[in-house]
């Protein structure tokens, strides 16, 4: 015996279905819906091998919702190609039908009979919008929110009315776009512009209370945490152009190799890069496959795509930041456009950062040289005379001596309460970035005797030595310094010597000699200029007990100068314990 077939009789006249609708045709069983929507409800429940729609409800001039329904019906191969979701939704928010797209993002294999809001997944409603579903209920007019998945995709859902609104025969029309990829702009959007006003915000108090390095080290903390987190790159370097040379000098470099990190890079289009185009542009630039772009040089090994934008403060640039990936491909237009925001409050932040440091080390460095230049040299000439009158007085008039000695201590008493005030104004900030005063803390306090003909390297000892505590007398003779050498015995003795090889009267080795018959061992270290040692001053030095870190060459580094001052301190005070 062959299978019945069913067919849907829709019959939205408002007659009795009995009365219009046969019980039976040819064989087949008839199944009435007095409505459109009852007769999705009846589709969605059933399998049906036609639907006859009754021409009352169809004939031209009919335009109620019923007719918009069936017209939908007639045409659902059309809603299912839709690239939204669409799901018809009775009053408790029920699915009772809905196209192909809605049936990809539903959870469940059937989405059918389910709620519309499990359907997709647990999905709730973002911020203080209202269930769109009830709003159509109540105010019988259109609404709209957008919903979150508990997979974090979202969707924005218009809901429409169709029929009955306010009753349980109610039917709601729900048209569904996922908007993730938009959604998820915004709120990465809005995360690089509260990561850039935090970037920036660098408050003047804590500024101050940090030197140089301390700051720098922040901001490249800061830029490097939020271009991980934020932008989804590992690999990340930061240049700075210098305006006189065009010379872009790194200033950050994370995931680059080192040969690439130390790498001479110019503000010119050709030859340096893509670093060095943007820098010359202007212009960002997406490099999309570096194995077939001429610019590109290699950053990492493995490397594949990059994206480099400029560091743009008041329509000039300043520098240059640069992300790349092992992917081909890995960045594209919205990218470029988020570190281009990005790369706006680093180029802030930056000149903020760059104004408060120079600010105060400007003054910092003004107020030491000033102090220096108006008290320390010529104190140390009051110094020479008074030493120098005090050896020919000595003997014949110790009522001269005494005072000339408390002349003596009374102009380095002076001298040293006016460089305390000095680095009160300016403790840290005239110092270079990586020499605080922290690290060298055993040069606090210590005196240190400078002989040297030459006023430049007096003017630099005093300059470089006096900000981390030190005490610079100088001389300018062998004779002048073993006079200098000998008198300081009587109030306070020099921690370390630093003679050049070459004095007017006698050679620095000379002068070694003379000090050790004063004191022995004596602090000293020799100076000299590069490959240039007459009378072999220093091969005679070491054969007499002068240690070979004990040396120094002119012009002396900063480093050079305190890592020697502190290993005659420390070698000194090994040999006379």
């Amino acid at each position: 015996m062959s299978e019945t077939r069913r067919i849907l009789w829709v019959d939205a006249s408002g007659e009795s279905g009995s009365a219009s609708a046969p019980a039976v045709v040819d064989g087949c069983a008839i199944d009435v819906a007095e409505s459109a929507f009852e007769a999705v409800h009846q589709l969605a429940a059933k399998r049906y091998d036609a639907v006859y729609f009754n021409a009352a409800d169809c004939h031209e001039g009919t335009e109620g919702r019923d007719g918009f329904v069936v017209r939908l019906l007639q045409s659902e191969h059309i809603l299912d190609g839709m690239p939204e979701g669409v799901a018809l939704v009775d009053a408790s928010m029920q699915v009772t039908w809905c196209n192909r797209r809605m049936h990809e993002w539903a959870q469940a294999a059937d989405p059918i009979g389910l709620n519309f809001y499990a359907c997709l997944g647990d999905s709730e409603i973002l911020g203080p919008d209202f269930c769109p579903f009830h709003t159509a209920l109540v105010t019988g007019r259109s609404s709209t929110s957008t919903i979150v998945t508990s997979e974090n995709r979202y969707f924005h859902v218009h809901v429409a009315p169709l029929k009955d609104v306010g009753t349980e025969r109610a039917a709601l029309v729900a048209t569904v776009s996922d908007v993730t990829r938009e959604v998820l702009q915004q709120q990465k959007l809005a995360a690089i512009h509260q990561a850039g006003r935090q970037l920036a915000d660098l408050k003047p108090d804590e500024i101050f209370a940090m030197d140089i390095k301390a700051r720098i080290d922040l901001l490249k903390d800061n830029i490097r945490h939020y271009t991980a987190d934020l932008l989804d790159v590992d690999v990340i370097e930061i240049r700075l152009l210098e305006k006189k040379t065009g010379t872009l000098m790194p200033l950050l470099s994370v995931g680059i190799n080192q040969e690439a990190a130390d790498r001479k890079l110019y503000a010119r289009p050709q030859g340096n890069g893509v670093t060095g185009y943007v820098a010359a542009t202007g212009k960002s630039y997406l490099c999309e496959d570096a194995s077939q772009d001429p610019l590109y040089l290699q950053a990492f090994e493995g490397a594949a795509s990059s994206l480099t934008v400029p560091l743009i403060l008041h329509d000039q640039v300043i520098g240059t930041i640069n992300v790349e990936s092992n992917k081909v491909g890995a960045f594209n237009v919205a990218d470029m456009q988020f570190l281009e925001i990005f790369s706006r409050d680093v180029a802030y932040a930056l000149n903020t950062l760059e104004l408060l440091v120079a600010q105060k080390t400007d003054a910092a460095y003004q107020s030491c040289e000033a102090i220096h230049s108006a008290v320390a040299l010529p104190i140390n000439q009051i110094l020479n005379d008074a030493v120098n009158v005090i050896e020919k007085y000595i003997g014949q008039d110790p009522e001269a001596v005494e005072r000339l000695q408390r002349i003596l201590k009374n102009a380095r008493d002076v001298r040293q309460v006016i460089q305390k005030i000095g680095q009160s104004m300016a403790p840290t900030e005239a110092l270079p970035a990586g020499c605080s005063q922290q690290l060298h803390e055993k040069l606090r306090g210590r005196r240190i005797l400078v002989v040297d003909p030459d006023l430049q390297i007096l003017n630099d000892a005093h300059t470089m030595l006096e900000k981390f505590g030190c005490t610079v007398e100088s001389a300018h003779s062998g004779e002048e310094a073993v006079k200098m050498y000998r008198n300081s015995r009587l109030d306070a003795a020099y921690d370390v010597v630093i003679a050049s090889i070459k004095l007017p009267d006698y050679s620095g080795y000379q002068l070694m000699l003379r000090l050790k018959q004063i004191t022995d061992p004596v602090p000293i270290a020799l100076m000299t200029g590069f490959g240039w040692d007459p009378g072999h001053s220093i091969v005679k030095a070491r054969e007499d007990g002068l240690h070979p870190k004990a040396l120094l060459y002119k012009p002396f580094k900063l480093a050079r100068l305190l890592s020697v001052v502190e290993f005659v301190i420390d070698q000194h005070q090994a040999q006379t314990v």
